[in-house]
Order: structure tokens, then C-alpha cells, then sequence
């Protein structure tokens, strides 16, 4: 496996959880050997991932951390404003969303 790749070189437009169209990336295309999916999102503005919580065996606990723009993120009951370089963690089995509260694309890390 080549050890470089290029922004986006993996990117396709998705919908996720009932929430808006995004373009993801999943680096790599998912070919780590790691046992985490490794992604960007790129969310316009307005745009939401979609509230929603991981249950059952295989839930996880998942990292966000904004790269560009600004957010919204609600775990539970908290609303967590976000800027570049701001990460936050959705912990398995918790109520979570991603909202762009921004004026241009939101570039998300997710694992």
C-alpha cells in the first residue's frame, strides 16, 4: 500500500443518518489495517450529519475534530460549539449530531 494519499483522492457523496448530502473520504479507502474507519466529511453549509446513537455489540465510541469551518455538535443533552481544531468524543450508545454552523464547508476527522 502506498503510504501517501492525496486530499480526497477517496471522496464520494453520501448521506448519513438521515441527515444531509456530505462528501466523505474514507482515507485510504478503509485499507489501514487499523481497527478504525479513518474519515473526512465535508459538510456545506447548514448541513447536518443527522442525530442519531451507535447501540448494540459493536458500538463505538467516536472522535470528531473540525479541520476547517465551524460546528454544532449535541452529545446527549450538551450542545458543543466547535472551531478548527476543536475535537469533542461520542461516547457508544450516546445521543450525537454534526451541524455546519458556518458561512462556508465544514471539514470534519472522524474515527
Amino acid at each position: 500500500m502506498d503510504p501517501f494519499e492525496a486530499r480526497d483522492a477517496h471522496a464520494f457523496d453520501y448521506g448519513m443518518h438521515e441527515g444531509s448530502a456530505m462528501k466523505v473520504s474514507h482515507h485510504f479507502a478503509g485499507h489501514t489495517g487499523m481497527p478504525v474507519a479513518i474519515q473526512t466529511w465535508v459538510i456545506e453549509p447548514g448541513g447536518f450529519e443527522g442525530f442519531h446513537r451507535h447501540e448494540g455489540e459493536s458500538a463505538s465510541q467516536e472522535f470528531y475534530q473540525v479541520r476547517e469551518g465551524r460546528a454544532l455538535m449535541r452529545v446527549g443533552e450538551h450542545d458543543n460549539e466547535l472551531g478548527p481544531g476543536g475535537s469533542i468524543l461520542a461516547d457508544a450508545g450516546a445521543d450525537h449530531g454534526l451541524r455546519n454552523t458556518g458561512g462556508t464547508g465544514l471539514r470534519v476527522l472522524t474515527l
